[in-house]
């Protein structure tokens, strides 16, 4: 029932996926105005932003994967959309200005929720585009370049049309009309106040404009690490070195409205507990909801789209853009405490591989030799006697063993999963007074 609600959700309701107004498109969608200045001349001050854009180019091992754009905001760092450099192993950018190409050199910070990535370039020393602070509000107008054409620089005219939340991300909608080749440009309201990056996408099965607003940016550059990562890092985090040191963590702190847990990660599932590491790290986690409370079952947290959620939307579809492969290690099994990954249903999923970020730590409840041996027959699936005595006696979530991956288990706190486990919810298991996760943080 729930997978069927979600998949009607994501296909129809705009409603949910924009929490903006339901305004037709206008005749300024349909009809851009295009201006054009003479670069070098003082205009409207456009022309000097053109050294701050760039063109970058994505390469996974010298296979080229995708181009648009990009721009400083500040003299070695890039401001980008993560999409065209997620699954990428090198990256150059060329400036809309000069023949000639740079080398990225890595990542300082990146909001996957958002889809925002902050790159180094080398060699390179550009003045950055100012980030316009706050929100903006509705009908105001908004101004985006593209690549001069000759001695001419194209501007597009259109506005803000809200700002809201769409799939999970917070989102300006514009009128301005963006193509593939002008994803990634920024928009302004005027030449130096950028209200963040632009891009279309279908959403209810229409072409809409938005821009990823720059309060997010200016947020990330917050959280900009002292030192680049490897471009590669995005993609997965499993060098031997960082595996290595993952390896030695005590444990992690998850931080709750309801009070604190503390968790370890199985070294026996590496390439789980590697992922949930490198997104601890990028703050991924922090602000997401418990959406998802079962009574003898569980809690659930780890969706990209809860956020931000409201009231209303249906929320648990989203994750960091990748699944994991199972790893069912024999003799890990669901006993109360134990953390693992949620999956889509066999049916749709036939190689069991599990959402990238979201967990589920099991409360559970005890069983009879009646139950167990139901469970059995249904599952193909024969408990251990140590099995069998826990699930009698402390409890678990039984009907999960052998089909889903386990990855962690909760070594304090488990009264705070508990009191969790009471709340009330609606007919979708999601509690009706908001549940956040407030941070996870490593022990060392």
């Amino acid at each position: 029932m729930r997978q069927a609600l979600v998949q009607i959700y994501c296909l129809c309701s705009l409603s949910l996926l924009l929490a903006c107004s339901s305004e037709k498109k206008t005749k300024e969608q349909a009809n851009p105005v295009l201006q054009e200045e003479q670069p070098g001349e003082s205009g409207n001050g456009y022309a000097e932003l053109i050294s701050s854009i760039v063109q970058i180019e994505t390469f996974d091992n010298g296979r080229f994967l995708e181009s648009e754009n990009a721009f400083f905001i500040d003299s070695d760092l890039l401001a980008c959309r993560l999409q065209p450099v997620v699954n990428a192993t090198s990256a150059r950018v060329i400036p809309w200005d000069e023949a000639k190409s740079y080398q990225v050199t890595g990542f300082f910070a990146v909001d996957r929720i958002n889809d925002l990535v902050l790159l180094q370039v080398e060699g390179v020393n550009k003045k950055g585009i100012r980030l316009h602070g706050g929100s903006v509000a509705p009908e105001t107008k908004t101004v985006y370049l593209t690549k001069p054409q000759g001695q001419t620089l194209p501007l597009h005219n259109g506005k803000v049309v809200c700002h809201g939340t769409v799939k999970g991300s917070k989102r300006y909608q514009l009128t301005n009309l963006f193509r593939s080749q002008s994803y990634g440009t920024p928009v302004f309201i005027t030449p130096d106040q950028c209200i963040g990056i632009g891009y279309s996408e279908i959403v209810d099965y229409e072409n809409q404009n938005f821009a990823i607003p720059s309060d997010l940016i200016s947020d990330l550059l917050k959280k900009k690490r002292s030192r680049p990562e490897p471009l590669q890092n995005l993609k997965s985090s499993d060098d031997q070195a960082t595996s290595a040191a993952n390896s030695k963590i005590k444990g992690l702190l998850i931080e709750t409205d309801m009070g604190n847990m503390r968790i370890r990660l199985f070294n026996q599932t590496p390439e789980y507990r590697d992922n949930f590491i490198s997104l601890v790290k990028e703050n991924y986690y922090d602000s997401l909801l418990i959406h998802r409370v079962i009574k003898g079952f569980g809690i659930q947290s780890g969706a990209a789209d809860t956020r931000y959620a409201t009231k209303d939307d249906v929320v648990g579809w989203k994750g960091p853009g990748y699944t994991l492969p199972a790893h069912i290690v024999p003799n890990f099994y669901h006993r109360r405490g134990m953390i693992g990954s949620p999956r889509k249903p066999d049916r749709e999923n036939s190689k069991r591989r599990s959402d990238g970020s979201q967990y589920y730590i099991v409360t559970g409840r005890t069983y009879t030799d009646t139950e167990l041996n139901e469970i059995e027959k249904e599952n193909n699936y024969r408990f251990s006697p140590e099995q069998r005595q826990v699930y009698k006696t402390t409890g678990g979530a039984p009907h999960l063993d052998g089909t889903y991956t386990i990855f962690g288990e909760v070594t304090e706190g488990m009264a705070v999963a508990d009191k969790i486990n009471q709340v009330e919810t609606d007919t979708e298991y999601r509690p009706l007074k908001d549940i956040r996760v407030k941070k996870v943080t490593i022990l060392r």
